[in-house]
């Protein structure tokens, strides 16, 4: 029961290259299921998030951060009457991009291609899906609808949205240079991004021993559930049952988060009256926390960011991480050989070594950059 503004299949702005539809699913469950076939997807599960492979076999990945937002995405939508298999497949595949060892990586290969257009790893995932994926026939990438590509070009800077319309006049780069929103569906994708994260670093932090409950007990927000959860749940205050104790904790902060989001966006949908997804588009954001949540979640982030990810656990594996790829960087540059055929065989060197490193997995490059320098960073 899709409300009047959410995006609908049989209206999408359709596909770069013209194809037949299939006889039992629609054009979104079909991108959806492109997605999880496609090589790139399947590489999330050795990519990380803030803690490296080979640190714990319990911390999240790409991968595992990609299905908490679809499922995040998928129950606000219901609920808000979007079109779930939108959510999905925007989910799914907002994160394909990304490099090995996380923002490390991203920070490492842009610096080393700020001569030749940098990095974005919003523009490297439409980049996966519409050239690197090489699965079908007629076509490079996989052919996504319109609908899906504009929600994985979560953010793109103007002279790479400049390029993209000179390439795609009105296509998914347009809303960079007018100023309008992207489809309520690509909305929601991105708090709930915002969503999972925090959850889940939260997690992976104390199960980690990085941060501690009594440190999260600074944050009013993470010590206001604790408090909650401990009232309604006293025995949880047993040493012995901290895990459960956090869990509770984070589930019920979360909650809260998603239910903020459900009841500001109605409010905002309400008072906008959008009659279509078009008109969403040009209604301002629409899907959104309200500013008291806002607050809550800016406060959390910028804790996990001076304690979490500024931990200096965690920045000597960033600066190994940064090393890792800058030295794969140059040994590619000055050896394309050393590359796969796909990639050693183009003529633009900077962006198919990118390309290249982009893809891999923080084992892979991991085992290449011992076999190119000897060396290995990591234990």
């Amino acid at each position: 029961m899709l409300e009047i503004y959410a995006c609908r299949p049989e209206q999408s702005r359709g596909r770069r290259y013209a194809e037949a539809p299939a006889p039992t699913r629609n054009d979104f469950q079909r991108d959806r299921d492109r997605i999880v076939h496609s090589t790139a997807f399947r590489r999330l599960v050795y990519k990380t998030q803030v803690f490296l492979n080979h640190e714990g076999d319990l911390f999240r990945t790409r991968l595992t951060h990609s299905l908490e937002v679809a499922q995040l995405g998928r129950s606000i939508a219901r609920s808000l009457g979007l079109n779930e298999d939108l959510v999905e497949a925007i989910a799914l595949a907002h994160d394909l991009g990304h490099t090995p060892f996380g923002h490390a990586g991203q920070d490492a290969l842009n610096d080393c291609m700020k001569d030749h257009g940098g990095f974005e790893h919003n523009l490297q995932s439409l980049r996966v899906v519409d050239a690197l994926e090489e699965r079908y026939p007629e076509f490079d990438g996989l052919n996504l609808c319109f609908e899906t590509r504009e929600g994985i070009l979560k953010h793109c800077a103007k002279r790479n949205a400049l390029m993209l319309e000179a390439l795609e006049p009105g296509g998914v780069a347009h809303r960079f240079l007018d100023g309008t929103q992207p489809s309520l569906e690509a909305q929601l994708c991105n708090l709930a991004d915002a969503i999972a994260y925090n959850a889940h670093d939260i997690d992976d932090g104390v199960r980690s021993g990085l941060l501690t409950l009594s440190q999260m007990a600074d944050v009013s927000s993470f010590a206001h559930y604790h408090s909650l959860t401990l009232k309604q749940h006293p025995h949880l205050a047993d040493v012995s049952k901290s895990r459960r104790l956090l869990y509770e904790t984070i589930r019920q902060m979360l909650s809260d988060q998603v239910y903020d989001v459900i009841q500001v966006t109605r409010e905002n949908l309400q008072s906008r009256t959008p009659q279509s997804a078009d008109e969403a588009r040009r209604s301002g954001a629409l899907v959104s926390f309200g500013n008291s949540m806002s607050a809550q979640v800016q406060e959390m982030k910028s804790f996990l960011f001076k304690h979490l990810y500024r931990h200096p656990q965690v920045m000597q594996t960033t600066a190994n991480a940064q090393i890792v790829v800058r030295e794969l960087f140059e040994a590619y540059t000055n050896s394309p050989q050393e590359m796969s055929s796909d990639f050693s065989l183009r003529r633009e060197t900077p962006r198919a070594v990118a390309d290249y490193i982009a893809g891999m997995t923080d084992r892979f490059a991991t085992r290449e950059h011992q076999r190119l320098t000897g060396r290995q960073l990591f234990a």
